[in-house]
């Protein structure tokens, strides 16, 4: 097979950059930075205020559900301590009622799970939003060429700026609060 030199000096000149581009990529350091994000989400100030404001928010519903949980209960034992000394006429109403307040109990508590997991995850989206945010903040202000988090399998504590997430984290936790003070 023949090769013609027009595609010689096309084959060279494609070795040449190559090699010309590999020389300028080594002598260029890629700065690179992991994040343990699930730790940053954890250990977040902005964290423990989501789990306190969700806290304050379904506080008065959970005990209104431990209230009417408790009513149950003593629907129940009036029923069995004295279902026998019960006219019948008593003893079914009370059973249709202990049926129909466990029936509505069970209704509340899934509307209680099902919002409480709804106001959950849009907390979660929040500060995972926040996190991402601050993370390329921090990429772009300390010259970082990647940021990687999650499916890591090792990073050493030399690329590791998980730290400094959390730091800047805190700091704009606090600056937040400190701008809420009247």
């Amino acid at each position: 097979m023949r090769i013609s030199k027009a595609n010689m000096l096309v084959s060279l000149g494609l070795v040449f950059s190559l090699g010309m581009m590999s020389e300028s990529l080594e002598a260029q350091e890629l700065k690179l930075g992991f994040v343990n994000a699930s730790g940053v989400l954890e250990k977040a100030p902005q964290a423990e205020k989501a789990r306190t404001k969700l806290e304050q928010e379904f506080a008065p519903r959970d005990r209104k559900l431990v209230a009417e949980q408790k009513e149950v209960r003593q629907m129940e034992e009036k029923l069995s301590r004295d279902g026998a000394i019960m006219s019948d006429s008593e003893r079914n109403k009370l059973e249709r009622d202990i049926r129909g307040l466990k029936r509505d109990l069970k209704r509340s508590r899934d509307e209680f799970r099902e919002d409480l997991n709804i106001r959950r995850n849009e907390e979660l989206a929040k500060l995972q939003k926040l996190v991402v945010d601050t993370i390329r903040i921090i990429a772009k202000e300390n010259g970082f060429d990647l940021v990687v988090t999650d499916g890591v399998l090792f990073a050493s504590d030399r690329i590791n700026i998980t730290a400094l997430v959390l730091e800047k984290l805190k700091q704009d936790s606090a600056a937040a609060t400190e701008e809420k003070k009247p």
